[in-house]
Formats: C-alpha cells, sequence, structure tokens
C-alpha cells in the first residue's frame, strides 16, 4: 500500500463525512486547488490528535488530523513536471508559518525529488523555533538518508546542546561516527568544568569510537553517585570492542550489581 493510501485510511478512521468530503473534494482539484487547501486546512479539519504509524520503519507518529491532513495533501500533488512542482512546493515554504512549515518537514521523506530538499532541511536544523527543528529531527528518516556527516553531527550536537531526546532521531545508532564521539567528549568536559551534567543517553553515541580519551569519560561516570551515568558507562563498555572497556566491567563489578542487569539499559535513560 502506497504511502498516500495509508495516510487517506487514517484520515478516514479519524474524520467526520464531512471532514473527508472537503479534503477528497480538495485532492481531485489541480495542484492550485491542492495548494490553497494546504493552508485552510486547519478550518475545515479537527485539531485531534492521533497516534499513527504509516512507513516501514513502523515509526509511531502523534500528529494532530490538521498536520496528517496537509501531509497527505503535500503528497496529492502532481509531480509529472518537476520544474512546476518544485515551484509550487517551495512557494509554500517560502510562506509558511510555523504549523504550515511542521506539516512540510514532516513530508520530507516522501516528497518527490528527495535531493531537491536538502537545502531547506538544513534550514530547519538551524531554526530557532522548536517545532519546526522537532519536525526535522524527531521520527523524520530524510536526515539519516541524506545529511553529510558534518549536517547529521549538527543536528545532533543541537539536540544535545538542548538538552533535547535524542533517542527520538530516526538512524541514531547508524549515522554515529568518529568526529561525533569526540566532540561529544569535549562537550562533556566544558559542562563538567563549568559544574554542568551532561544528559546520560547520549554516551550511546560512542560505544564504536571509544579510545582511551573517551574512556576515561567513561571511567568517570562510573566514579559518580548517579545512577544514570552508571548505566550509561556500563553498557559504553558492554557495547564496545575497544578491549581496556573490558577491565572496567571487571573493576566496577559491583555497581553492576547494585543496579541490576534488569535495570542496566538505554530505554532507562529515554526522557
Amino acid at each position: 500500500m502506497s504511502i498516500v493510501s495509508k495516510l487517506l485510511n487514517i484520515i478516514q478512521e479519524n474524520t467526520s463525512e464531512k471532514e473527508q468530503n472537503w479534503i477528497v473534494s480538495k485532492t481531485s482539484g489541480d495542484s492550485k486547488n491542492i495548494l490553497t487547501a494546504f493552508v485552510a486546512a486547519p478550518r475545515f479539519v479537527s485539531k485531534k490528535t492521533v497516534q499513527v504509524s504509516f512507513d516501514e520503519e513502523d515509526i509511531l507518529h502523534e500528529w494532530t488530523l490538521d498536520r496528517l491532513t496537509r501531509v497527505y495533501l503535500l503528497l496529492s500533488i502532481p509531480h509529472d513536471a518537476e520544474e512546476t512542482y518544485l515551484k509550487n512546493i517551495n512557494a509554500l515554504f517560502d510562506t509558511a508559518e510555523i504549523n504550515e512549515a511542521v506539516a512540510l518537514y514532516s513530508a520530507l521523506p516522501y516528497l518527490a525529488f528527495q535531493e531537491k530538499w536538502i537545502y531547506r532541511a538544513t534550514e530547519a536544523v538551524r531554526s530557532n523555533i522548536g517545532l519546526i527543528f522537532d519536525s526535522l529531527a524527531f521520527r523524520n528518516t530524510f536526515p539519516a538518508t541524506y545529511f553529510t556527516e558534518a549536517e547529521w553531527n549538527q543536528l545532533v550536537l543541537k539536540c544535545i546542546f538542548n538538552d533535547k531526546p535524542i533517542h527520538l532521531i530516526q538512524g541514531l545508532a547508524e549515522r554515529a561516527n568518529q568526529k561525533l564521539a569526540d566532540t561529544l567528549s569535549d562537550f562533556a568536559h566544558e559542562r563538567w568544568a563549568a559544574g554542568r551534567s551532561v544528559p546520560a543517553q547520549v554516551w550511546r553515541l560512542v560505544p564504536n569510537f571509544l579510545n582511551e580519551e573517551i574512556l576515561k569519560d567513561i571511567e568517570k561516570l562510573l566514579q559518580t553517585d548517579n545512577s544514570e551515568n552508571q548505566i550509561a558507562a556500563i553498557l559504553v563498555c558492554k557495547e564496545t570492542a575497544f578491549k581496556p572497556a573490558k577491565a572496567l566491567l571487571i573493576k566496577y563489578v559491583s555497581i553492576i550489581n547494585d543496579l541490576g542487569e534488569d535495570n542496566i539499559t538505554w530505554k532507562k535513560l529515554e526522557k
């Protein structure tokens, strides 16, 4: 089943007959009709929140119906003529208010001519508007698929700097890299020097890139009296292939016993 068909099914399950009739009438028209409906959607469709999963990654989204409708409308725009299609979507980006921008960024993984939207995606990373940034950063497959390493690292680090939940970033494990791990270590040193903490779950980015310097950070976590830091450190040592880290599991086995194996999971650290 196509993404458009899945979206339509979800919309039909959660809207009234009047709302459905309005949506169908708009998608049966030309591109101009659909573009106008995209802007007008909140006036004709409920803003209630629904939980939906409609892609192959089985990602659970919590979207309002008007956002869902707007994404459906975007995917209903004919794309047989590339230049016209790009002009229409870019016009929406250029004039979008916050909720319209959120819908546009939510739709990025499904728009035609995917690589044409990379610059728009990097604009969202630079945005100071939380809703816009979050719509791209969280439960969105576009960045992991199309971002360069530098662009990816900028997105992840912005989440970390602002204490946002990095476990909601799609492709987090697959796109982890040495540069990101090293930068995280530097960031941790800065925060510790200022008497501040680092969210424990960010250390899930380092197991495959552990070295002697980062291992010192991991032992520092074990030596704190913070159970979340200790859980993160133990998980890093368990998951890494860096042999010196395995000695820490023996050295601090009492902490592992005190915490209990069942409690030593990244899930415990996701907030």
